[in-house]
């Protein structure tokens, strides 16, 4: 079976989970941007018990879990439970599904010059037709979209 295929097969389900995910009540999870010069800090929270999905990442950067523990699926780093401290790099082409068991704090830093959050969105994440999750959620979720399940408890 070729890496294509596989990687395609993959993108499909991670698609498919969040068509099925949009279809469900959504929480909002907070996220601050903050920026020195060079550098686009993303800083999100995530409940426990949140179910998400990321984008797929064009560029390699570090993260860092400052708070929690989070399991993580991935192509290209399988399947991880990530618990804070822990300092990580992702790799282009990274697309996750992610749980957090706990509260969680994930931050990422991306070197660049530019402060406008959606250009630098067009520039890290690859551009993604978002219709079908749109649909299924009734309405518009923007580039590096921050809207997951909630805890379940």
């Amino acid at each position: 079976m070729s890496q294509l295929f596989r990687e395609t097969k993959k993108a499909e389900i991670l698609d498919k989970l969040e068509g099925a995910m949009a279809k469900l009540p959504q929480v909002e999870l907070p996220v601050v941007h903050r920026f020195t010069p060079g550098m686009y800090i993303r800083e999100i929270s995530i409940p426990a018990g949140t179910m998400l999905t990321s984008m797929t990442h064009l560029t390699e950067h570090p993260f860092v879990i400052s708070k929690g523990i989070i399991r993580v699926t991935s192509d290209n780093e399988g399947e991880l439970t990530y618990e804070a401290p822990y300092t990580g790099i992702t790799q282009p082409g990274t697309r996750r599904a992610l749980l957090a068991e706990t509260d969680v704090i994930w931050t990422t830093f991306h070197a660049t010059e530019e402060t406008d959050v959606e250009k630098i969105c067009q520039a890290i994440l690859e551009p993604k037709d978002m219709s079908l999750i749109n649909a299924a959620a009734g309405e518009e979720i923007p580039c590096g979209h921050t809207k997951s399940l909630p805890n379940r408890d």
